[in-house]
């Protein structure tokens, strides 16, 4: 975990698990590294809220893979949901509800969340049932931003088709990705 930049009140706080991701930021904003995965996602976030200032917003941006055929480009997430926890069963077993998908807004593709890096052709088309994108810490920041309280927007750039290659095909493209979205921030967000 590692913030750079001051969180403040009037300004939104970035959050992006890998370095490599982050590496086209210009400054303007606080930063927020969280590292891979729903857990360092969650811990770092919550540890960030928990210090010190709120800001306006959490800006969760990062790279995703992409569970149809020709999706790519830079995608603001209308939904997002686990893919690695069986909610439903969870429920029956405890006779409570479990936390299901959250909508995030009216439009937008559905993001599916777990802590797998997906490279297999066989569980994409499963994934692709039910989502548009996945990542591996989208989720869990919507969450801790949802019970802080705080405005929460996703926001992916297809980096590979989340099947057979897609560790090289993200290894090869996280740099020009990183551009796109930091690009994406500048329009966005200033």
């Amino acid at each position: 975990m590692r913030l750079t930049g001051t969180v403040t009140p009037d300004r939104p706080l970035l959050v992006v698990a890998l370095p490599e991701e982050a590496a086209h930021f210009d400054g303007g904003l606080p930063v927020l590294l969280t590292g891979m995965g729903k857990l360092n996602a969650a811990a770092a976030l919550a540890a960030v809220l928990a210090g010190g200032e709120r800001p306006a917003g959490i800006v969760n941006l990062g790279t995703a893979g992409a569970l149809r055929p020709g999706l790519g480009g830079t995608h603001e997430i209308g939904r997002v949901l686990q893919h690695d926890l069986d909610v439903e069963l969870l429920g029956q077993l405890t006779g409570r509800p479990m936390d299901g998908p959250i909508d995030l807004g009216p439009t937008g593709p559905v993001l599916a969340t777990g802590d797998r890096f997906v490279s297999a052709d066989a569980d994409r088309e499963l994934l692709a049932r039910t989502a548009d994108l996945v990542d591996m810490e989208g989720y869990a920041i919507a969450t801790v931003a949802r019970r802080a309280q705080l405005p929460v927007r996703l926001v992916k750039h297809v980096s590979d088709e989340a099947g057979e290659g897609a560790v090289r095909s993200w290894q090869e493209s996280v740099d020009a990705c990183a551009r796109l979205l930091a690009d994406w921030a500048r329009t966005h967000l200033s």
